[in-house]
Parts: structure tokens; sequence; C-alpha cells
């Protein structure tokens, strides 16, 4: 099938899932994570043939592998996402004008939504699913580095869609390769939105070329700030929790912020960093304070802030007071997740008032930016922009609106 074909018969899908009601679609659902389950051997045997593609020291290696538990996983997602209640049909406003038209502003799903991500298989079940009970169909285009894994996936969703009559075009796997990404950004009149999944440079990318609307997700430059009057014992549990959880997603810790009057106390708040061999590339104030104290050191560089790792590598910067830290973050942010390690109400407050991200957290790490974690069932992404969605993005964020009015013969003179 061509690719416009291919677009057409998506878009022509997406029209089917207005007919569907919500009994219909959590069934769908739930028929899915079982057979997700059941087909567990043929899916890992796939993403076999990706990761044996892949050497075990990419960084991308840990988000590349799926196993039996994190399939498991992916199912239970599943299930919440069906169970949630739909976001469709809600009656946001509900006004009657003064010569008797009665409007009223409802939620209704986009239509066609592309997400274009990388080397993260389990994001094929959870944008269909998340589109799927938003009542919108998808178009996927994985990295290559996954499309064995992705193709697995795709063919056990389209399994259970035919045998419960469901049109199987709700959701559409794009070949591997840069061609078909360029036709999806281009798939003006059949593509409703864009949804970039990835590093930065991916979201540049779509950001620079994509003819269709764009909400950029996922490139994650994250924070926490160590204050002076900062708990060591939180700062030790939120530093090492945001690096090292997982350090190839967007909401990994990639710097370190302290006060220079609690440099004293950085060798213990990085110590159990060496179990996972975290490199740290340190400010000369830092660097003096942890020198002979942590084996895996080096001279911060210019090039240390403001990068996204993505890997067992974090950088330190060393400021005198809050508002230091503020200006730091303010330049090298991007706009993702920041936290804040203080007792103090005020400057907590200034903290959350003056920060500039989705996501602002006060003594704990920024390992918790995620829909599933905030109670959202799963995510599609997390934006990272301030149009229309921004953190975390679920049903809700996946609908607009439109107007129903109604009227008796009123005439506008």
């Amino acid at each position: 099938m061509e690719t416009n074909e291919l677009f057409a018969a998506v878009r022509d899908a997406s029209k089917t899932l207005v007919g569907l009601d919500d009994a219909k679609v959590r069934e769908v659902l739930l028929a899915v994570a079982d057979e997700a389950e059941k087909q567990t051997d043929y899916i890992l045997s796939e993403n076999q043939k990706d990761l044996d593609k892949m050497d075990k020291s990419n960084p991308m290696y840990d988000r590349l592998m799926l196993t039996k538990e994190r399939i498991a996983g992916i199912a239970s997602d599943i299930r919440n996402v069906a169970g949630l209640p739909s976001p469709l049909g809600k009656v946001l406003k509900n006004i009657e004008r003064p010569n008797g038209l009665k409007l009223k502003r409802i939620s209704v799903p986009f239509g066609v939504i592309g997400v274009i991500y990388e080397a993260r298989p389990n994001v094929s079940f959870d944008v269909f699913s998340i589109c799927f009970k938003s009542g919108n169909a998808c178009v996927l285009k994985g990295g290559s580095d996954a499309h064995c894994s992705n193709t697995a996936i795709i063919n056990v969703i389209h399994s259970v869609l035919r045998r419960m009559n469901v049109n199987e075009n709700v959701v559409a796997l794009l070949p591997a390769g840069r061609e078909s990404t360029g036709e999806l950004l281009n798939a003006i009149g059949y593509v409703d939105m864009i949804i970039p999944r990835g590093s930065s440079g991916l979201i540049n990318f779509v950001r620079e070329h994509a003819k269709i609307p764009v909400i950029e997700t996922g490139a994650g430059v994250c924070h926490i700030y160590f204050d002076e009057s900062g708990d060591l014992k939180i700062g030790q549990d939120a530093v090492f929790n945001g690096k090292t959880r997982r350090v190839s997603v967007c909401n990994s810790l990639d710097c370190l912020i302290i006060n220079e009057k609690r440099l004293q106390d950085l060798p213990a708040i990085c110590e159990r960093m060496a179990e996972k061999n975290v490199i740290i590339y340190a400010d000369q104030p830092s660097y003096d304070a942890l020198k002979g104290k942590y084996p895996y050191l080096e001279p911060a560089t210019a090039d240390s802030y403001g990068t996204e790792f993505l890997d067992y590598k974090m950088s330190i910067k060393t400021v005198k007071n809050l508002d230091e830290a503020l200006e730091h973050i303010a330049k090298y942010s991007s706009k993702h997740s920041e936290a804040i390690i203080s007792k103090d109400e005020a400057s907590i407050e200034k903290f959350d008032r003056m920060v500039d991200a989705a996501c602002v957290y006060t003594n704990t790490s920024t390992a918790w930016t995620d829909g599933a974690q905030f109670g959202l069932g799963a995510e599609i992404g997390i934006s990272t922009q301030k149009m229309h969605a921004r953190g975390p993005m679920a049903l809700e964020e996946l609908t607009t609106y439109k107007w129903i009015i109604k009227g008796n013969g009123q005439v506008r003179s």
C-alpha cells in the first residue's frame, strides 16, 4: 500500500471510532492486554532480533529491551487505560444567549495522530491504547532500531481488532527509514497532529520540517537544586533515584545544582552513584569538594550544562544562592522537570513560582514525571511546550472541542 493510501485508510478508519461506545472500547483494550501477554514469546523473539543489532553498552539498549515482566506491566497499563472514564462528550461550557440560542462546548477527538519515536517499543502499545480510548486513530513511526519489535506489537493489536470487528486501520505502522518520516510530516489533510517522542535532535527535526501542528515532547534536561537548608538524606535519595533509576528516560537527572554552603555534604550526596559508575562533570568548587572522595570525576566544560545525557553521567554546578540556581535553570532547562531540596518555605515558594517547567518538584526526584504515576493511566508523552497541553499527556490532552448550537429560527440582523 502506498503511503498516501495508508494515510487515507487511517483517516477513514478514524471516522468509525465515533460509532464505538465506551463499553466496546473497553472490551477491545482488555482483549489487547490479554493478547499481549498471550503472545509474549512471539513479541520477545522479535524484540531479540532488534537487540542483537545493538551494542549492550548503548544506553538505548535498556529502552529497547522487552522482558516478560515489562510486557506484563504494559498489559497492566492498558487495562488501567481501559478502566478510565471516557474523555469524550464532556460538556465543557453551557451557555444560553439572550436571543434564545443555546450553546454547548463538548470534548471530541482530534481524528488522526501521528507519533514519531525512537527505540522504545512499549510506546507502540501505549500510543494505541491512549489514542483508541480517546477516539483517535494513530499512525506510528518507530525507530529502525525497534522495527521488528514494533511490527510484532502492531500484528498483535491488528489480530484483536479483526477478531472484534473493528477496522484495523485505526492503528498503522509506517516502514522503517527516513522517507516515511518525511511523508508523515507532510500528510496534510490526513493527519491532524504530530507528537515526537525522543531526543532533542528528533524533536528539533520534527519541529523544523512538519507542515502539521506539532506538540513537542520528551527532551528533558532536568535539574535538582540542593538548597542551603536541604535535608541531606532527602538529597541523597532524590539525586540517586533521579540519576540512576533509568538513565535513558527523559525524566532522569542531568545536573545537580548545590548551594556553596553545603559543599561539605557533596561527597555524601554523590557517594551511592559510584555503585553505578556515574561520571560526574564538576565545576571547580564541586570538583575540589569531591576530589579524592569520588572515583569517577572529571572537570566540567561548557558542554556539561544543558545536555540531556541519557547515560550514567551528570554535571554539578555550584551557586551562592537560590537566585543563581534559578538563573542556571532558566538558561539550561528544557522546561521538563525541575526540583528543589529545601526546608525553607520561602525558598520553596519562590522556586515554584519562578521555575518555568511543566513539572516542578519539592523534596523528591524528577523521576515521577510519568502519566501513570500522575494517575492518568498511561501517557503518550511529556509535553514541554505551553500550547494546549503541558506535562504528561494522556486522554484529556488528546481531545479538542467543538461548539454545538441549538436555535429556533433566530436570524442575525
